[in-house]
């Protein structure tokens, strides 16, 4: 059990010859064979913990015994004891990020302050910064929505692009990805996630799993390519940062598996949405879960991360799909084909690699679901695990309006549930009752990432407009794409125009509603709404919709994939079954069903082919760092020290080195402390 070496443990590393040249891993089957254990029986994510103590045992931060621990995993014996975890990244967004490089950029004022280097301060590990929490919904529903939005956008958070543009010239191994880009989990999967990572920085070209910690909850979509990752705060993300392990007790694994297809119909966010309840009632609170089974290979990469992305709606840590076949066949997709030849290497050598027919790991517990039995689905009105088959809308909303506050309900008498409100404009005077939508938003990481429900969405959107069918006045539309790859292959395939001729025009590329970035309504709906005393709803695309969260005014909320999003803003209202009730009258006077706008899933596959190609991943994350002009003509100063300006109420020096010495002042008894 004696490591050779403190870069060696266990002599472990070895040579392994890929397309792209040799790279030298620390092998999990020799490690196993030196401590005489079966690893092959390791749940992956488990496997991937693992290799990540094993190549960094320095005797200091990792031990041998911490490898020889974690090796011991057992899965009917929960741990007791911590490991140290080193992430290979760190991914920031641009609001819980800035305290993470301001304390950077404090460190490096200290450092001149003792008469050292500043511009040694940096991170140790590779640092991405996404801007994309900043963009709100002031105008919809016209074609310069966006570039009026980014305007704004700009002027409201310049002291914060400032400093984040200085930061971005200053810090070696810190990136910036500038706004009106993409979503951070969105950018995460479709550009800098590379499965398996190549670092020369230790004179040998090391491959190992790519792994990360972010400081947003729903980093844990990155999962659904087998990348390893999740949310954590701002703490250890500076541990991380800084080259420090995070400590953890090795989890629980819950192994999910999935076996059959889903039905004609059915979405990836049908299946999201069923997951999350199933696992809400399971409970898996600071658990792993990993995907297993047959079902998986009828899943596409962008279906996985979908369910991947509301790991913490479900309560687990991450919800993790082994990489396979479809994650090589996805890296290649969005121009990544380098990364897929060492990925595909690398794993199958080091047991990494799913295949159909291969003995299932060893898990903590299990849960199954046969994809056939998902149906259409909302979640709501209240929180993201209330899972409502499309068929029981109206009935749940209509239920909820009586029920207690307390049991999730709205509390109304039964007198308060004829109240109405009139909207007028344009001459037309529109009713508006308990769940009338005033919010319809395509947005949020969970499902702008996926090109089927995308597609589907704009393939409705086509067949409702040729039957004449319109957005009523009194819904406020938008379509906020997790990407610009999204816009280019909506415009490709044709859609992008009936979405915008409904007033799903582009609004912004970032969390926008799914945050509560939705942006003031129109004060004459602001008014009906409020003088009538109605519940207002939302619909969109997101993956939280907890009251007060969306809009103070929209006080249901529905979770939905895409085209239900358009489906509702053309209704109007929550207040009815889809399923048998009609979305309107179209031109020629006749009632139309969503069944007669619903796209097959062999349209939707035939647009997303024909459409969606490598080289426009090529072009939208080729000049990613440095293709935002606005942002680069941002002003900055102070070269490698920060210009702090003492009248600012928001980006401050932290005082947390003044008076910081070369020499530590030796240690003191505390004395008069109290439990606040």
């Amino acid at each position: 059990m004696t490591p050779t070496s403190s870069s060696n443990a266990f002599d472990s590393l070895r040579a392994l010859a890929t397309p792209q040249g040799e790279v030298w891993i620390h092998r999990l089957d020799l490690m196993a064979q030196d401590l005489g254990l079966d690893v092959a029986r390791l749940p992956i994510t488990i496997k991937i913990l693992l290799e990540a103590a094993l190549r960094n045992v320095d005797g200091l931060r990792v031990r041998a015994e911490d490898v020889d621990r974690l090796a011991r995993w057992d899965a009917k014996k929960k741990a007791e004891s911590e490991f140290p975890f080193l992430p290979g990244r760190v991914v920031l967004q641009d609001f819980t990020g800035v305290p993470c490089v301001v304390d950077l950029a404090a460190m490096r004022d200290a450092m001149k302050a003792l008469g050292g280097d500043p511009s040694r301060i940096n991170p140790l590990v590779p640092v991405d910064l996404v801007i994309d929490h900043s963009v709100q919904v002031d105008y919809f529903g016209t074609r310069d929505a966006l570039g009026k939005n980014a305007t704004i956008e700009f002027a409201r958070n310049r002291e914060r692009y400032e400093f984040l543009r200085w930061g971005q010239k200053a810090f070696k191994n810190f990136r910036v990805v500038p706004p009106a880009t993409g979503i951070v989990h969105q950018v995460n999967l479709e550009f800098l996630a590379s499965v398996v990572r190549v670092d020369a920085t230790s004179g040998k070209r090391l491959a190992f799993p790519d792994t990360l910690v972010g400081t947003d909850s729903h980093t844990t979509m990155v999962n659904g390519l087998g990348v390893l990752g999740w949310g954590v705060g701002g703490i250890e993300a500076e541990a991380a940062m800084l080259g420090q392990p995070l400590y953890m007790i090795a989890p629980e694994v819950v192994g999910f598996r999935l076996h059959g297809r889903l039905k004609e119909g059915v979405t990836a966010t049908d299946l999201v949405l069923t997951v999350t309840q199933m696992l809400r009632k399971k409970g898996v609170v600071d658990k792993f879960v990993e995907f297993y089974g047959d079902g998986l290979s009828g899943l596409s990469l962008a279906d996985r991360a979908t369910v991947a992305n509301m790991a913490p709606e479900y309560g687990a840590t991450c919800g993790f799909f082994p990489v396979d076949d479809e994650a090589l066949r996805y890296l290649k997709a969005t121009n990544r084909a380098a990364d897929a030849a060492v990925a595909e290497i690398y794993c199958k050598e080091q047991g990494l690699f799913r295949v159909d027919g291969a003995p299932s790991p060893e898990f903590s517990d299990t849960i199954e679901l046969d994809l056939g039995d998902v149906v259409p689905s909302l979640a709501g009105p209240k929180r993201p695990q209330d899972r409502v088959a499309l068929s029981a809308i109206k009935s749940t909303f209509r239920s909820a309006l009586t029920a207690p506050v307390k049991d999730r309900g709205y509390g109304l008498a039964e007198a308060d549930l004829a109240k109405s409100g009139t909207l007028t404009r344009d001459g037309k005077t529109t009713t508006l009752g308990h769940g009338t939508v005033v919010i319809a938003a395509i947005t949020s990481c969970t499902n702008t990432s996926n090109p089927s429900v995308m597609m589907a969405a704009g393939l409705l959107a086509q067949k409702a407009l040729a039957k004449g069918l319109s957005v009523p006045a009194h819904v406020k539309t938008s379509l906020a794409p997790g990407s610009k790859v999204v816009t280019e292959y909506l415009t490709r395939a044709g859609v992008l125009a009936p979405l915008e001729a409904l007033g799903f025009d582009v609004v912004g590329y970032g969390c926008t509603t799914c945050i509560g970035n939705s942006g003031p309504l129109p004060e004459d709906v602001t008014k009906a709404v409020n003088d009538a005393g109605v519940v207002s709803a939302a619909v969109l695309s997101g993956n939280r919709n907890f009251e007060g969260r969306v809009h103070p005014l929209t006080r249901a909320n529905w979770l939905a994939s895409p085209p239900l999003v358009v489906a509702f803003a053309l209704a109007g209202t929550t207040d009815l079954d889809l399923t048998t009730e009609p979305l309107g009258k179209g031109k020629d006077g006749q009632d139309v069903y969503l069944k007669d706008v619903w796209p097959t899933q062999e349209e939707v596959a035939r647009a997303v082919t024909s459409s969606l190609q490598p080289e426009m991943f090529a072009r939208s994350y080729g000049n990613v760092f440095d293709g935002n002009e606005t942002w680069n003509a941002i002003r900055t100063g102070g070269g490698e020290l920060y210009d702090w300006d003492a009248a600012s109420t928001y980006i401050r020096n932290p005082p947390y080195f003044e008076g910081l010495t070369k020499t530590p002042a030796p240690t003191r008894d505390l004395a008069g402390a109290r439990v606040l």
